[in-house]
């Protein structure tokens, strides 16, 4: 683990591979990140999230600031629970501008945190010490887990807004009938039209509405086909090549699991 306070213009390769977990907590800032090409303001009390295979850009610092970063290689982790675990926390995948903005008193139990971390790596290492570690790191790990959905609430506002465009983004898409040349909707197609990340957008959306990404395209999907179900003599094949299947088969298939219906039967109730 890092911890470094009054630092300048320092430098790193432009891009790189991590090969670790990468956790970033932001104390004190009192200046600007530059990671990759773009320039960030965190505010104090920021956390990201990094893993292993992922390329990053550089970071560069100006002014004076504190922060922690904590470096864990999945082999520390291998014939723990937490190996397993930890794959499992989608903010791993967030972008730099979805960082965890934390409260004060949220900011005091990530400090205490990392400290008993660093007095546990500062002292001598016994059989106990990754035990410690590992302990204090799926702590850490479920405060960031429970700190999200916080921000998720209480940002509310700009989340809905972005909930609102969701809809637009696939209400669009069906009804100018992409599906034709580009297939069905995927959650990366959605969040790159947002400028987020899939998994940030995935849980904004489990937060919000109870559903992730998928299932709620899913749910749009079924709502598009409903209509042209209800309300036109497409055959069941055009209106799935039409929503984006390459098969009927598929899209009869996955109606049924969300309606209790065949798209036949639907449409029969309707006449």
């Amino acid at each position: 683990m890092r911890k470094d306070s009054c630092f300048d213009a320092i430098q790193f390769p432009a891009y790189d591979v991590l090969s670790f977990y990468k956790i970033t907590f932001i104390i004190d800032n009192k200046g600007r990140v530059r990671y990759g090409q773009h320039y960030y303001d965190f505010d104090e009390g920021s956390m990201m999230f990094l893993a292993p295979n992922q390329l990053v850009g550089s970071t560069e610092y100006s002014g004076s600031a504190e922060w922690f970063v904590l470096l864990v290689h999945p082999d520390y982790l291998l014939g723990t629970p937490l190996a397993k675990k930890i794959k499992q926390y989608a903010y791993f995948s967030y972008a730099v501008n979805e960082a965890l903005h934390l409260s004060d008193k949220e900011r005091k139990t990530i400090l205490s945190v990392f400290q008993i971390i660093k007095e546990e790596l500062d002292n001598r290492i016994d059989e106990f010490s990754q035990d410690v570690v590992i302990a204090q790191l799926d702590l850490l790990l479920n405060y960031a887990n429970r700190f999200y959905k916080r921000q998720f609430l209480t940002r509310k506002v700009p989340h809905t807004d972005l909930l609102q465009q969701t809809e637009a983004i696939l209400d669009e898409y069906f009804n100018q009938q992409k599906g034709l040349e580009q297939g069905l909707p995927s959650v990366q197609y959605v969040s790159d039209q947002l400028n987020i990340s899939a998994g940030y957008l995935s849980d904004l959306l489990r937060v919000l509405i109870g559903q992730n990404a998928t299932q709620y395209i899913h749910y749009k999907l079924i709502e598009s086909a409903k209509e042209k179900l209800s309300s036109t003599n497409l055959s069941i094949s055009e209106i799935a090549y039409i929503l984006g299947f390459e098969h009927s088969q598929s899209f009869s298939k996955l109606f049924k699991a969300k309606t209790q219906k065949t798209p036949l039967e639907f449409r029969h109730a309707f006449n």
